[in-house]
């Protein structure tokens, strides 16, 4: 009977020593699972973390791409808006001389034909300029506007007011809103 008893005993210590490593090796599968799962965490952070990043660029990038095509839109329509600035700038020579030469008195009759000539020249060039857009800038009587007049004279006129424009010296262009050349002018102080 004492070995019926010492192999219970036995037995009883091995069951004892399974449980035991059962419920250790338990906890360690739970250590091992909580490990398992931290790490999942983990992963799954590091991965949303670059996914905003990756959206944030994604964003800046597109972002970048409108305004450059709005950018590039914009320079288109200014290129179409100003396509004839350099031919009139180029122009504006001509156009001046074809005026002073519409002041000069004739009285022979090969003259006038000739000033004639000029003339419709002169209108037929005007009006095709009129046509892409330059404008005469109003001077006389106007109120100096240094965006628009280069004062290259200052002279006293005591029935006018100060700061207006007595005199054109030159013609001043415009091409819509943009000034080709400014009107030289002279103001009253």
């Amino acid at each position: 009977m004492s070995e019926t008893t010492e192999n219970k005993e036995q037995l009883e210590e091995v069951n004892n020593q399974v449980n035991e490593e059962a419920q250790s090796g338990t906890e360690t599968n739970e250590q091992a699972e909580l490990s398992q799962e931290e790490q999942l965490n983990k992963k799954i952070a590091e991965l949303e973390a670059k996914l905003e990043e990756e959206e944030s660029r994604y964003l800046r990038l597109r972002a970048d791409f409108d305004n450059m095509r709005r950018r590039s839109q914009l320079d288109r329509e200014a290129s179409e808006k100003y396509r004839a600035q350099k031919l009139l700038t180029e122009l504006l020579p001509v156009i001046d001389n074809l005026d002073r030469a519409l002041q000069v008195e004739v009285s022979s009759d090969d003259a006038v034909s000739l000033f004639k000539g000029i003339e419709m020249v002169y209108k037929t060039l005007i009006d095709a300029t009129k046509q892409e857009g330059l404008e005469l800038i109003p001077a006389e009587g106007e109120a100096f506007d240094p965006n628009v007049h280069q004062a290259v004279m200052q002279e006293s006129d005591p029935e006018k007011e100060t700061g207006v424009v007595l005199r054109e010296l030159q013609k001043g262009y415009k091409l819509k809103d943009r000034v080709l050349r400014p009107s030289m002018v002279s103001v009253n102080e």
